[in-house]
């Protein structure tokens, strides 16, 4: 069977409760992403030769595959849906570029030196920028973020985006040579490379963190006075990591530089670890709920351990393709589906605010029991055994 037949054999994926707008926000995405493409091309075409513009790209282009895969893999347990981090991403390219970029040549002409505009003025500018999609975030899709981890998810991935297109005019930039610099071509443009796309990679996403942590937290608070301090500290504690960053140069020179970057990278490694043990406790969550759910009937007992750990669910979808790809489809939906029905169970049973949970639970339960007959797990494992 084709992919398309399958799609067609099995029950519509249809959600009741679904928010409005996704077709908006894929067309929305679809158009930023090539207006950002051009940009980037543009921005590459100032080093003034295909050469410098190629490498400009190619250089911006590298870090990336191991950046976002990083964040794909901290979304896996509980994944948010492609529209939405494809709508970070390109609002940190795209959107994030085209609202910081007007506001630092208003302060450059407002009187702002280089100096302050470098330490202080890009910071405030840039931040404002991507953190923006964080509030849109809080106010219009508050139902798909969980907790600190999603927060640091997104923020992240806006950042990344954010850095790609920078970083592809400091390449073209560097292509061309500074006046205090006697170097110029790909032999500065390689050295810029060395020090933003390979020692400082995460350098955006570390800032973003802080307004990320933040939304975190604050979806969880029924005070909107709360939610919005909590996104104030969030920004101004962003707009200081920038500045430290930045004005460390400006500053102290090649030795600030130095110490603000080994702060900095230690917060980034206490960050890290931070974000790996939240998505382990995220499996935790998982197990805890879908144990809960089947203890209240709505899904068999022996169907738990195919639905948590990823070898596990990676097995029972091999089991099932030997009975064709409908049922192997089949597994692939009931898993997804049971995901999520469970971290919004866990979050309606523990009390934590999620927007119409108990409602969205019981479509989702709905949607799981539609696809029964086409289930095919393996053989139930001995009792203990997850």
């Amino acid at each position: 069977m084709t992919t398309t037949e399958v799609q067609a054999a099995l029950p519509a994926e249809d959600d009741p409760l679904r928010q409005r707008g996704r077709k908006l926000l894929v067309i929305a995405v679809w158009i930023a992403g090539v207006v950002g493409a051009g940009g980037a091309v543009f921005f590459a075409s100032t080093s003034g030769s295909v050469a410098g513009a190629s490498l400009a790209l190619v250089y911006a282009l590298i870090p990336l595959p191991v950046a976002l895969a990083a964040y794909w893999w901290l979304d896996r347990v509980e994944p948010e849906p492609f529209r939405y981090k494809a709508a970070a991403f390109v609002w940190g390219a795209v959107i994030a570029v085209a609202i910081a970029l007007p506001m630092e040549i208003g302060m450059s002409r407002l009187g702002m030196s280089e100096d302050w505009l470098i330490a202080l003025g890009a910071p405030v500018a840039e931040e404002l920028a991507k953190g923006l999609f964080v509030v849109l975030t809080l106010v219009r899709l508050r139902r798909i973020i969980d907790g600190v981890l999603d927060g640091l998810i997104v923020s992240g991935l806006v950042a990344l985006g954010f850095a790609a297109m920078e970083n592809v005019g400091y390449y073209a930039a560097s292509y061309l040579g500074f006046d205090e610099v006697p170097y110029s071509g790909t032999e500065m443009a390689t050295a810029t490379f060395v020090v933003r796309g390979l020692f400082s990679p995460f350098a955006h996403p570390l800032f973003a963190s802080a307004i990320g942590i933040a939304m975190g937290l604050a979806v969880h608070r029924s005070s909107r006075a709360q939610r919005w301090g909590l996104l104030a500290l969030g920004y101004l504690a962003s707009v200081a990591l920038h500045a430290l960053w930045n004005g460390s140069i400006v500053v102290g020179g090649g030795v600030g530089f130095l110490l603000a970057y080994v702060v900095l990278a230690c917060l980034l490694l206490g960050l890290g670890i931070t974000a790996v043990v939240l998505r382990m406790r995220q499996l935790d969550v998982l197990a805890r709920a879908l144990g809960d759910m089947a203890r209240r009937g709505w899904i068999h007992p022996a169907e738990v351990p195919w639905l948590v750990r990823f070898a596990r669910r990676r097995q029972a979808r091999t089991f099932a393709t030997q009975y064709g790809p409908l049922h192997a489809e089949a597994v692939e939906r009931y898993q997804r589906l049971a995901t999520e029905a469970a971290f919004l169970h866990d979050a309606v049973m523990t009390g934590r605010a999620k927007p119409a949970g108990p409602d969205r639970t019981y479509a989702l339960l709905d949607r799981m029991w539609h696809l029964r007959p086409f289930l095919r797990f393996p053989p139930a494992l001995p009792p203990g055994v997850r």
